[in-house]
């Protein structure tokens, strides 16, 4: 009775998860979210506290001891790793990093949205083998096409290059980026298409003024989730790039040397490359439910 009691009072049609089941969720999460966590809590520590066994994780500012000497698990905060890499011209990386994954974000749904529309909604004999097709060219891994990718960019006297990093994010992220429009486009009634094209709707018009607007929580969706592919390749932003056009990736292994890992600013410099992505979900949080949830529900 007390249950239902609950559950009458949050609202109709809404119940409450028994109190089990609420703290089961929160441990899982925290579980996953730990890992994270600890990046950010080794980012502010020093060198020497960042390879103490056992680990530390829980900062204790305004104690100043040596870090064996610390309460178990705790540290003292110092942001010295953040000024170091900032020293080292994080920003430049950083920025390089931006460009490379807007840029081509914006070319991917440039290409991929006519291309969803005709897959969807101009389907032809063997459409089903050409989406196959377009998927399928995830399944090859980078390091057995990188060889003829070299090449091909070394011949276009595009390496060490924004442009080339452009190139292969847009590659890379056009299948996915295809595929998922298609779903989100095949949720839209073909009465609405049919209207439009019976009004004299071309079909630049029928995409830019009826389509997108009806599917802005998918289009979201499916550039974020490009964008996050792009900012966390690693393989081509290492392979393909040197100095000029080098972007946070190459800046992170400058701290892996013949001498060690230099754990802390590692842990700094990845603290800040998720900066973006944290901020653009936060902001973008609810076209990205929307759009992620897109025919979840018939």
């Amino acid at each position: 009775m007390a249950i239902r009691a609950v559950a009458r009072s949050a609202g109709p049609g809404i119940e409450r998860a028994p109190i089990g089941i609420a703290v089961a969720a929160w441990v899982i999460a925290l579980i996953g979210f730990f890992p994270v966590l600890y990046l950010v809590a080794t980012s502010l520590k020093t060198e020497a506290a960042a390879v103490v066994l056992p680990p530390t994780f829980i900062p204790l500012p305004g104690i100043n001891l040596a870090p064996t000497d610390m309460p178990p698990f705790t540290f003292a905060p110092t942001f010295e790793q953040y000024q170091t890499i900032l020293d080292r011209g994080f920003g430049p990386f950083f920025g390089r990093s931006l460009v490379a994954v807007i840029s081509s974000s914006i070319v991917v749904l440039i290409l991929a949205v006519p291309c969803a529309y005709a897959l969807a909604f101009r389907m032809v004999e063997g459409w089903q083998d050409t989406l196959f097709f377009f998927i399928s060219t995830k399944f090859l891994p980078p390091v057995g096409i990188i060889v003829p990718i070299y090449i091909i960019i070394n011949n276009l006297q595009l390496l060490d290059n924004i442009a080339a990093l452009l190139i292969m994010y847009t590659a890379m992220n056009l299948p996915i980026a295809i595929w998922m429009l298609r779903s989100f486009f095949e949720e839209i009634p073909p009465d609405v298409i049919q209207a439009a094209e019976v009004d004299g709707a071309n079909v630049i018009t029928l995409i830019t003024r009826i389509i997108l607007p009806m599917v802005t929580p998918g289009l979201t969706a499916t550039m974020f989730i490009g964008a996050i592919f792009a900012w966390n390749e690693f393989f081509f932003a290492v392979s393909l790039t040197a100095t000029k056009a080098a972007t946070v990736p190459m800046f992170m292994i400058g701290f892996v040397t013949s001498e060690g890992l230099f754990w802390a600013k590692l842990a700094a410099a990845g603290t800040m490359a998720m900066l973006p992505v944290v901020i653009a979900g936060w902001v973008a949080q609810r076209q990205l439910v929307r759009g992620l949830s897109l025919g979840a529900v018939k």
